[in-house]
């Protein structure tokens, strides 16, 4: 086993537990794993201002993985180090394309949401947490109509989501966009919703260009995930864990498991494999 330099692990269901929290346990091992001078990186689906704030503060946090993979983030300089983006055409036809089945969607641009705003107002009743229900009130912003507002901003895209109330649709869409557009990253964090990002526009592959920027190699790397949008950066690194709580496929991409995101499993990896 080659050193470990870089441990990137998914946030909801991975390092916060099923309240949200960042368990003492959790932040002590990675505070631990710090100070031996291994980078701690986020790596989520969600945009950076929307990490909880107890992440965030962490003061050991130098980088993070963001938008599955869309961008590499640098913290301390406030600068982007690369980027994978979906056209803006391609976006806008992947939405034309939702509009014909019970979903609402959105996408995330330059860092923040954005959504039609007839979907915002009824996009409480296609989820299921409250936690969620306030996320998007807090950070996505209503326009007219999505697809008209991105031909109008002619900008990249680095995530569209979609979500739906129907689990027999959702799992529909999900082998369906894979077959019906090329070029892009088909993915999943939350029981109720679908990801669509640009084919390189997955943690793994964002890994790979923060350790070209860091001087290691993914041998150098543990990741550690629940969801299917991990199981790139989990086959992809030198150790690899998947949560208890994880889905069947995550576990079958890992070459390790731990404790759930209720146990503090991140921790018992951190103390097992780096400690």
């Amino acid at each position: 086993m080659e050193e470990i330099k870089i441990i990137a692990m998914d946030l909801d269901g991975t390092l916060l537990d099923s309240e949200k929290r960042l368990s003492e346990e959790n932040r002590a091992a990675l505070e631990e794993a710090a100070n031996k001078g291994i980078e701690i990186v986020p790596t989520t689906g969600r945009i950076y201002v929307i990490i909880p704030e107890a992440v965030r503060q962490l003061p050991f946090i130098n980088y993070a993985i963001t938008v599955n993979g869309a961008e590499v983030y640098d913290v301390k300089n406030d600068q982007v180090i690369a980027t994978n983006e979906l056209t803006w055409q391609k976006a806008v036809a992947v939405m034309e394309y939702l509009d014909g089945f019970d979903v609402v969607y959105d996408c995330y641009q330059g860092g923040w949401g954005y959504m039609t705003a007839a979907h915002l107002e009824k996009v409480g009743d296609y989820l299921t947490s409250d936690h969620f229900k306030a996320l998007y009130a807090h950070s996505r912003k209503p326009v007219p109509e999505l697809k008209n507002y991105l031909r109008e901003k002619g900008e990249g895209v680095q995530k569209v989501q979609f979500c739906t109330k129907n689990g027999d649709l959702r799992a529909f869409l999900l082998e369906d966009l894979k077959t019906r557009f090329d070029g892009v990253a088909i993915s999943t964090a939350l029981p109720y919703n679908g990801e669509i990002n640009d084919v390189n526009g997955h943690k793994g592959g964002a890994l790979v260009k923060l350790c070209d920027h860091l001087g290691c190699t993914m041998e150098n790397v543990m990741t550690l995930g629940d969801g299917l949008n991990d199981i790139t950066m989990l086959q992809m690194a030198g150790v690899s864990v998947a949560m208890e709580n994880a889905a069947p496929e995550v576990k079958a991409a890992a070459k390790y498991g731990t404790g759930s995101c209720d146990e503090s499993g991140v921790a018992q990896a951190i103390r097992k494999f780096c400690l």
